[in-house]
């Protein structure tokens, strides 16, 4: 169950809190708003603690202190910021995720924080309230569905309630965005978390059927019957492994036809990657169920569009399938026909997530969008040159990169620009097909990018490499390990920005 989000007018001396949490900077030499409402209420409790070295307010560590009855409060629990110059934003989503958790692990069920949270330069309040409240709500994510024994063991935080010196819209307008972020993040987390017989294609159009119903959203669905009477080669190639019937699932925000043609978001949704004839190391296979990330954040993000009243108009394309070795897969040698009438020699199969892309970016053409943006688990190679915590980016575009660039910024979820030089092409170039599905070993995550540009001409167009910050193996300040959602918000503050 997530947390409930409430303002309420009152004073955090007196509210009758489980835990009043707040914030602390490094090296703090004097208690600003809150802080000092409650140390001088508590008799210098506060300030003593920092002054007996302790607790010095070192980014992310967290302390309780008990207030004896001088607060109505039963604990106060502090969390540290680090240093003052080295602060952001993203900072303060951690040290949310950071107290959020640690109160969660306690059995502590409501939390307290006051309005203005902190004061700090170049942050308005509102700002900082956000970043603290998304990064607690993201941190207590926990993907429990298919647990059956000891569910009464699973500890949740249930309620956070602002108190406010006055009724204020702002703090109503923060929580109601924070709650459309946390929610659609939630929904790419759950998608990518569930086992592939939990979420074969036929499923996931069922979901995002339910999504658009309940978010005055537009949801088609095409078959494999329809895809073939198109000419989509490439898509149902990669589908013909697998017994589970090939989707292309399409859903249409329109805020108001007189905004014009679309943006269209593309996810690749593969909802298990065996790698096909050209099978993958058993080891971690099962990992493979994520290859479908890119379709849960679309979802997820049409969905805080559409909740959210973004002023534009909005199309989300997921093309879905299993990668199977069954015995009508495709095969390395084929020569496949995609929908834009180009041939492509398959010399992977294991390079299924390209194929599916190349036949939905040409269908997006047909609403010709202002722009396209990809999103795909698309190579390991991006994971040898950035990471796990960082997307690759590419397009053919500068203004739109920065655009996306811009986005990742605001909500830290980082993303390196790679470049598509021409003479990357060569390593794609084959003797009896217009090109081939992979080069050789080498610039693997560009020679990617590469073959999708051939697909989208001069629509703008940005490709996002997720294979590295879809799925952690460790918890982060307010990414907890497994699924993480990434490339949800970067989307909607993209969006957003846009819209603007």
């Amino acid at each position: 169950m997530a947390i409930k989000f409430k303002s309420k007018v009152g004073s955090i001396i007196s509210e009758m809190a489980e835990a009043l949490v707040l914030p602390v900077f490094e090296d703090t030499k004097t208690l600003p708003g809150p802080l000092d409402v409650v140390d001088r209420a508590t008799k210098g409790l506060i300030k003593n603690l920092l002054l007996s070295g302790d607790f010095l307010g070192e980014r992310y560590k967290t302390f309780m202190l008990y207030p004896q009855r001088a607060l109505s409060a039963k604990r106060i629990v502090l969390v540290g910021l680090g240093k003052k110059e080295k602060f952001d934003l993203d900072v303060m989503r951690g040290a949310g995720g950071k107290a959020f958790h640690y109160v969660r692990d306690l059995g502590i069920k409501t939390i307290h924080l006051p309005e203005d949270i902190l004061d700090a330069k170049g942050f308005s309040a509102s700002e900082l309230l956000e970043a603290f409240l998304t990064g607690g709500s993201l941190g207590v994510y926990q993907f429990r569905d298919l647990i059956t024994t000891g569910r009464e063991k699973i500890k949740e935080v249930d309620e956070c309630v602002i108190v406010s010196q006055k009724k204020e819209r702002t703090i109503e307008m923060v929580l109601r965005h924070v709650t459309i972020l946390r929610e659609a993040v939630y929904i790419a987390r759950d998608l990518v978390s569930l086992p592939a017989n939990k979420k074969t294609p036929a499923m996931l159009a069922l979901h995002a059927q339910t999504i658009a119903k309940n978010n005055t959203l537009k949801c088609r669905v095409i078959t494999e019957e329809q895809a073939q009477k198109m000419g989509m080669g490439a898509f149902l190639a990669v589908a013909q492994g697998s017994r589970e019937p090939a989707k292309i699932i399409i859903l249409e925000y329109t805020a108001n036809r007189n905004f014009g043609p679309p943006l269209v978001i593309i996810g690749k949704g593969i909802t298990f990657d065996s790698g096909g004839i050209s099978l993958k190391p058993p080891d971690k296979m099962e990992q493979m169920k994520d290859d479908m990330a890119g379709g849960a954040v679309v979802m997820g993000t049409m969905q805080a569009a559409a909740r959210m009243k973004l002023p534009l108009n909005l199309v989300g394309i997921i093309p879905v399938t299993e990668n199977l070795p069954g015995g009508k897969a495709y095969k390395p040698g084929d020569v496949l026909t995609s929908l834009s009438g180009q041939t492509i020699e398959v010399i992977s199969t294991d390079a299924e997530g390209r194929l599916i892309l190349a036949d939905a970016l040409t269908y997006a053409k047909r609403y010709k969008p202002k722009a396209i943006v990809d999103l795909a688990t698309l190579t390991g190679a991006c994971i040898t040159a950035l990471g796990d915590y960082v997307a690759g980016i590419m397009g053919n575009d500068p203004a739109l990169l920065s655009k996306v660039k811009a986005a990742s910024e605001k909500t830290g979820e980082k993303v390196w620009e790679l470049p598509l030089w021409e003479e990357y092409f060569d390593y794609l170039k084959s003797d009896i097909a217009d090109f081939k599905n992979v080069g050789t070993r080498v610039a693997g995550t560009i020679t990617g990018g590469m073959f999708l540009k051939k697909f989208v001409n001069d629509t703008p167009w940005v490709h996002m490499d997720i294979a590295g910050p879809t799925w952690y193996e460790k918890d982060k300040p307010y990414i907890p390990k497994g699924a993480s959602g990434f490339g949800v918000r970067l989307l909607v503050q993209f969006l957003k920005d846009w819209s603007k």
